[in-house]
C-alpha cells in the first residue's frame, strides 16, 4: 500500500533523509519511530507528496507520487503535527470548509462531516469553537479532517503529541480501531503508544533507517540479549571471568550485595553464549545462584539503535521548512 525506495532529501550539502526504504502493507498499522530531529516529519512530507525528494521513489497504492501526484494524494489522509486548524472556526464549519477544499461532492458533504465527527469521536464538540477546545479535542479534529474523503491510507504525524495520559489512551484506541480497515503510518516518539498500537515499527536515526520489525522481533535486539547472573563473590571477579568468553559482548552493570554479586551481561543470541558463560564462571571458581535471560524492552532497543548509530549518522536530522512540491 505504501512503498518507499531509496528516499533521500538533501538541502545543499546537508542530508535530512538518506536512502530510506520500507513498505506498509494493506491494513497494517506501522509506527515510524525516532528521536526528535531524526527526519521523521521530513520523511512523512515526502511520503504524502507535500515535499519533493532529492532521490528515491514513493508509491501510494501503486501510484508514483512524482509521476501521478494527484492520484496518490487522493488515497491519503494526512494529519500533520500540531493540527493547523483555524481557531476561530467552529468544528463543523471547519470540516465543511476542508471537505470543499478536498473536492467532496456538495450532495455528500454533510454526510461526510457527520461520518468523521463520529469516527474521530468529536461529535459532542461539533458546534464548539476550535480555539476553545482542549488539545485532545483539537487532535481529534485533525484526525476527522484526515478522514473526510474516506481515504484508504492514513499518515499521522505525532497524533498524541502534548496529550495527557487519558487523551493519549483515547487517541491510541481511535488509531488502533482502523487496523484492518485502513493502512496507517504513524510517526511518534512515544514508546508505549507504539507497543499498544502498531503491528510493525520502522526506526530512523540521523535520517537513516536503523531498525525495522515487529515489536517482538525488535525486542530480541537483532541477536542481542541481556543475561542477569547472581552468585556469591565480587562483581569484579565476575567481570574478569567473563572477559573473552565466546558470545559475551560485555558486562553492562553490576551490583554488590552483602553475600552475592549481580551482573547484567550483553550476549549474542543462542544457547552457545549461555554455555560459554557457565563454563567461564566455573573455570574461575565461581558459582551461580541464578542465570536469567531478561526480556529486552522496546525502550532498550530504541536506545541501543539510536545511540549506536548516532555517531555514524550525526548531522542530518530534520531540515528547515520547504514549500510543498
Amino acid at each position: 500500500m505504501i512503498e518507499v525506495h531509496g528516499l533521500t532529501k538533501r538541502y545543499g550539502s546537508r542530508l535530512a533523509v538518506q536512502d530510506v526504504s520500507f513498505r506498509v502493507e494493506r491494513g497494517e498499522v506501522v509506527g515510524f519511530l525516532g528521536p526528535n530531529g531524526a527526519g521523521k516529519t521530513t520523511t512523512l512530507r515526502m511520503v504524502t507528496g507535500f515535499l519533493r525528494p532529492t532521490a528515491g521513489e514513493v508509491r501510494i497504492d501503486g501510484f508514483d507520487t512524482a509521476a501521478s501526484p494527484m492520484q496518490a494524494r487522493r488515497r491519503v489522509g494526512y494529519m500533520p503535527e500540531g493540527v493547523p486548524a483555524y481557531p476561530e472556526m467552529r468544528v463543523t464549519e471547519y470540516l465543511r470548509y476542508r471537505a470543499r477544499l478536498k473536492g467532496a461532492p456538495r450532495r455528500q458533504l454533510e454526510d461526510a462531516v457527520e461520518r468523521v465527527l463520529d469516527q474521530a469521536h468529536v461529535d459532542d464538540a461539533a458546534d464548539r469553537i476550535i480555539g476553545q477546545l482542549s488539545k485532545g479535542y483539537r487532535q481529534r479534529v485533525g484526525l476527522a479532517d484526515a478522514l473526510l474523503t474516506d481515504p484508504p491510507i492514513l499518515v499521522l504525524d505525532e497524533p498524541s503529541s502534548g496529550l495527557d495520559p487519558n487523551q493519549n489512551r483515547d487517541m491510541r484506541e481511535l488509531v488502533r480501531g482502523f487496523a484492518g480497515d485502513k493502512t496507517v503510518f504513524l510517526s511518534t516518539h512515544i514508546l508505549p503508544e507504539v507497543e499498544a498500537t502498531c503491528d510493525r515499527i520502522v526506526i530512523i536515526q540521523g535520517g537513516r533507517k536503523v531498525g525495522e520489525g515487529t515489536p517482538a522481533s525488535l525486542r530480541s535486539g537483532g541477536g542481542r540479549r541481556i543475561v542477569r547472573l547472581v552468585g556469591p563473590g565480587q562483581v569484579r571477579a565476575f567481570r574478569v571471568a567473563l572477559q573473552g568468553a565466546s558470545g559475551v559482548r560485555g558486562v553492562i552493570s553490576g551490583e554488590q550485595g552483602d553475600d552475592a554479586a549481580s551482573v547484567r551481561v550483553e550476549v549474542d543470541a543462542g544457547d552457545a553464549a549461555l554455555d560459554a558463560i557457565f563454563d567461564a564462571v566455573v573455570a574461575a571458581g565461581l558459582r551461580l545462584r541464578e542465570l536469567v535471560v531478561e526480556q529486552t524492552s522496546l525502550e532498550e532497543v530504541f536506545a541501543h539503535l539510536t545511540t549506536t548509530e548516532a555517531s555514524d549518522a550525526e548531522g542530518p536530522g530534520e531540515a528547515p521548512e520547504e514549500r510543498p512540491a
